[in-house]
């Protein structure tokens, strides 16, 4: 497990099992005892570490908790099922699955909250999650060029801009749909998003017509 803590303090190797316990720990103690009554302290006891080893990690709770729920994120997939269209759908399909888990809820809405006050909270929110997993994006349009199915795009700046785009489009319509709007993500509904999706990258890979 990569060392997601920004503080690059020095000391003994980290352990990749006690960092896997804490943060198990953590998305246990979310759905159990909720943000507020979240402490490092039960973190520590559910984990079976010292509160210190948790300190020598993570400067407080939000961090803690970011990367917690950042490393349910990590297990997304892009699956290849031969065309961009089902491609989406299985990602999407994944993504709606993960947020469908009572740790992922609890600790993505919390975070999310805890952010509209706190800039340094929403800066680690987007390196750990939003940022690490734009890959997903990139790849399935990478592989897509490749099959012929969208054109390239030989301008950075605006390939870059796409690639935000898109994310925000299907992350910013997921979270909505089964987090606010508390409605399921089912087949139809995906694959009704996958359509939308793919009428605007088709568009907008078009040449402007000359006037």
């Amino acid at each position: 497990m990569p060392n997601r803590s920004p503080t690059g303090r020095s000391g003994r190797p980290r352990s990749a099992t006690a960092d896997a316990a804490i943060l198990a720990a953590t998305r246990a103690a979310l759905v159990e005892l909720g943000w507020s009554k979240l402490t490092l302290g039960d973190v520590a006891m559910r984990a079976g570490v010292a509160k210190t080893t948790l300190y020598r990690r993570w400067a407080g709770k939000n961090e803690l908790v970011v990367d917690a729920v950042a490393e349910l994120f990590d297990e997304l997939r892009l699956p290849d099922r031969g065309c961009l269209a089902a491609d989406i759908e299985g990602v999407v399909h994944q993504f709606a699955t993960i947020l469908d888990r009572p740790e992922a809820r609890s600790g993505l809405m919390a975070v999310v909250a805890e952010s509209t006050r706190d800039a340094a909270l929403r800066e680690r929110i987007r390196c750990s999650i939003v940022e690490r997993q734009k890959r997903l994006v990139l790849e399935g349009r990478a592989r897509a060029q490749a099959r012929g199915e969208l054109p390239p795009q030989p301008d950075p700046t605006e390939a870059a801009r796409t690639a935000d785009l898109i994310f925000d489009m299907v992350a910013g319509a997921v979270v909505h749909r089964t987090l606010v709007s508390a409605e399921p993500a089912d087949a139809e509904w995906i694959q009704g998003l996958s359509r939308v999706l793919l009428l605007g990258l088709r568009e907008s890979g078009r040449k402007p017509r000359e006037t």
